[in-house]
């Protein structure tokens, strides 16, 4: 059924969005002279074609590739394979075996004995000192992790979405800034690649991560993190135990991500599986059966997870495909086409991104307290809301996303401190009672 819909919705909405951030300047945050630190990751995204689609045959005398002008994104848009019925939309997500520290995590526990939970993300990582930009080090940090070569004609830079700062756990001090990219396939066959060791690479369609009626509708989900393993020291076993008793877990809101047919690691793959890689990266086809049992020995089945920084950027993403009628109706609307107001009563839709990326604890008090000292977390989200609803083109100096940020952790702190007080004192109010009914009763 939605794949019935994606020619007249998500293609013209990805058109949007496209045209949208190529005109739209981001918002850029200088590095501070103590943390010159910078990183970038590359939003790659591809319309796959119906696979029953017929291609024209090439011309007799074809001319050479290099002397082909690549289609301007206006052009890319009016192509018979791109508004095909059935053509997909697509985003390239990867799970790292070995995430980057500093990242939003990597592996985390599963709830079976043979399912695991993966976080996905970009690809991308730090900048070099010799680096020429940002946009240099998403190429070159994309060219080194998957080998996929974003400088080839088949490829165009669509532009930059706002910068992202990147804080310690309560959001204390800056330790580099994220700056995301968002790149085009302009052919139907994507190019091979050869990620790196324990790397795969996703392919997923648009409409997993949009409400419905447009998508399928996101299937939110949460990550569980241990609270001591960001609050207390790494080496302080009593510190750390004593902030689990304290504060217990932080729940992180996250979507659930399809499991792609092409998931295959690269761990120093031979030159059949790369030509079966190579095969299932251009058709998006199941994989064969000949290969079923190497997959399942590459990549497990797991349950794949989106949240942190990476659902962030996402959402960043997907909110330049809300025309200008939805922002005007509300923060809610925002990824909804016009005709679709009926549905906002009885729909989940996509939470705003400032609003979907920050944690909730699992003790009903520290969410309390966070609520009680959030009066200027919440203002900077009216600011937000306010901002979009007036299409996103006023306050384009004001750092929404950092002033969240800060904000939001600011009152964490203050709610931790009371919990904490509060359970000491009650604690030794039990103590207390306790030694006086032992000893003086």
């Amino acid at each position: 059924m939605a794949a019935n819909k994606e020619p007249s919705t998500v293609v013209p909405l990805l058109s949007r969005a496209l045209h949208r951030i190529r005109s739209t300047p981001p918002r850029i945050i200088a590095s501070p002279a103590t943390q010159p630190r910078r990183a970038a990751v590359a939003i790659i995204i591809r319309v796959s074609p119906p696979p029953n689609y017929v291609f024209p045959k090439p011309p007799a005398e074809p001319s050479s590739p290099a002397n082909t002008p690549a289609p301007s994104l206006s052009e890319f848009f009016q192509l018979d394979w791109v508004n095909a019925p059935g053509a997909r939309p697509e985003i390239l997500f990867l799970r790292r075996d070995k995430p980057e520290a500093g990242t939003d995590g990597g592996r985390m526990s599963g709830t079976g004995p043979n399912t695991r939970e993966a976080h996905v993300a970009f690809p991308g990582g730090k900048s070099d000192e010799g680096d020429e930009g940002g946009l240099y080090t998403a190429m070159r940090q994309t060219w080194e992790e998957i080998g996929l070569d974003l400088a080839e004609s088949s490829y165009t830079p669509i532009g930059q979405l706002d910068d992202r700062e990147i804080t310690t756990s309560l959001g204390k001090r800056l330790l580099m800034i994220l700056s995301p990219f968002v790149f085009l396939q302009l052919t139907p066959r994507t190019t091979s690649v050869d990620p790196s060791p324990g790397t795969t690479l996703h392919w997923v369609p648009l409409t997993a991560l949009l409400p419905r009626p447009v998508g399928d509708g996101p299937r939110w989900s949460s990550v569980s993190v241990d609270a001591s393993s960001r609050l207390a020291p790494r080496h302080s076993t009593v510190l750390r135990l004593l902030v689990r008793l304290l504060v217990g877990s932080m729940k992180f809101p996250a979507i659930l991500i399809p499991s792609s047919p092409m998931s295959f690691t690269s761990d120093t793959p031979d030159e059949k599986t790369m030509d079966v890689k190579r095969a299932q990266l251009e058709t998006a086809g199941s994989v064969p059966p000949s290969m079923k049992r190497q997959r399942s020995r590459y990549a497990p089945d797991e349950t794949l997870k989106l949240w942190g920084l990476s659902l962030g950027m996402t959402l960043d993403l997907l909110m330049n495909m809300a025309p200008p009628e939805a922002r005007r109706g509300g923060a809610g609307a925002m990824l909804l086409p016009p005709d679709a107001e009926a549905e906002l009563l009885r729909v989940p839709v996509l939470a705003p991104s400032l609003a979907s990326v920050f944690p909730r604890f699992g003790y009903p008090d520290v969410n309390f307290w966070i609520w009680v000292f959030g009066k200027r977390y919440r203002a900077v989200i009216r600011g937000w809301e306010a901002s979009m609803r007036a299409g996103g083109t006023n306050d384009r100096r004001i750092n929404w996303t950092g002033s969240a940020l800060t904000t939001f952790y600011a009152a964490v702190r203050k709610a931790l401190v009371v919990v904490i007080v509060v359970r000491a004192i009650f604690v030794l109010l039990g103590i207390l009672l306790s030694s006086w009914l032992l000893f003086w009763r």
